[in-house]
């Protein structure tokens, strides 16, 4: 069954746009959240169905505005709650710190 994050290679949808030198990560966060996923892949004990599940159940229209890492920061969200290494609340409160620039 193909869903929204099955685009890749279907017909009718133009080329596929490479980037010249593109490099590894567009910005430092994206390294970063490379390396939570094997940080967090240990830590927290889920498996990489488990992770691309998470990616794959968000909604078409944000699975499209979202890009690759951020996917990535969905799941993390998603798989850590679950296993109750976080709380949606406290996931809020740190959202809204960062926004006031709380560090």
């Amino acid at each position: 069954m193909n869903g929204i994050h099955d685009l890749g290679g279907m017909h009718g949808l133009g080329p596929i746009i490479r980037e010249e030198n593109e490099p590894v990560f567009h910005a430092p966060w994206e390294g970063r959240a490379f390396g939570l996923f094997a940080a967090t892949f240990v830590f927290a004990g889920y498996t990489v169905d488990e992770f691309r599940h998470e990616i794959e159940k968000m909604g078409h229209a944000e699975y499209l505005e979202h890009s690759y890492y951020e996917h990535w920061l969905v799941a993390f969200e998603q798989v850590l709650e679950k296993r109750g290494f976080v709380t949606a609340e406290e996931r809020a409160k740190r959202m809204a710190e960062l926004e006031k620039g709380v560090h």
